[in-house]
């Protein structure tokens, strides 16, 4: 089992980002299982669990995997520049040349990293009745992707790293005649984990005052 590293709470929240450049060093089973017994842990709407795991470490299927990734990103990217704006500063230019550098070099990747965790969800909805009528209480999505942070956390906790992705969409069906899913399971996330190239940092985002409202909407709070 990979050696287990502790970071300090704030300090792993803070500081784990995307790894999309890994080594294809093996991750043994052991810690897989450890990371997904965190990822269990991590809240859901009465307590139900709406997910299933598929772990895909047969090199066969891997690379078929990477093969459907590859094809989404190379439909996905470009449609996503043309409804891309211009970039305001030549410092968000330079992040998004670079973030769209490593995303191309995970899809063209992809088939190789040791591990690609499959988090799938049941077309289900969690909508209830009464007199009243229906009582839309949220999607079932909000009951799974907590578990997928649980996930990359532990993962980080290894020293290994993760993405979130879900550009597989784009050709889900083959997904699941490649993998045997059944239909009635929806792709959440597929998350590669393998040992990182990068490092762990801050990544760039708005400032949380800048998107947060105090009593009422539109109350901003200097």
């Amino acid at each position: 089992m990979t050696e287990l590293e502790i970071p300090e709470l704030m300090d792993a929240l803070m500081t784990t980002r995307s790894m999309r450049r890994l080594s294809d060093t093996p991750v043994d089973d052991a810690t897989i299982e450890a990371i997904l017994a965190a990822a269990v842990q991590a809240p859901s709407g009465g307590n139900i669990q709406p997910y299933q795991f598929l772990v895909v470490t047969d090199p066969e299927l891997k690379a078929a995997v990477g093969e459907l990734y590859l094809k989404s990103w190379e439909r996905y990217e470009p449609a996503v520049a043309k409804v891309t704006p211009p970039a305001k500063t030549e410092q968000a230019e330079a992040s998004y040349l670079r973030n769209k550098k490593v995303s191309d070099e995970l899809a063209r990747n992809f088939g190789n990293v040791p591990v690609q965790v499959f988090v799938l969800t049941p077309q289900i909805s969690m909508a209830v009745s009464d007199d009243e009528g229906e009582m839309d209480v949220g999607p079932v999505w909000a009951s799974v992707y907590p578990a997928v942070q649980n996930l990359m956390l532990a993962a980080r906790a290894y020293g290994l790293g993760t993405t979130l992705t879900t550009v597989i969409r784009v050709y889900e069906d083959e997904v699941r005649d490649l993998l045997g899913v059944p239909d009635r399971y929806a792709i959440a996330a597929l998350v590669p984990i393998g040992h990182p190239k990068g490092k762990w940092g801050v990544a760039r985002r708005r400032p949380a005052s800048s998107i947060t409202n105090w009593n009422r909407f539109g109350e901003r709070r200097q």
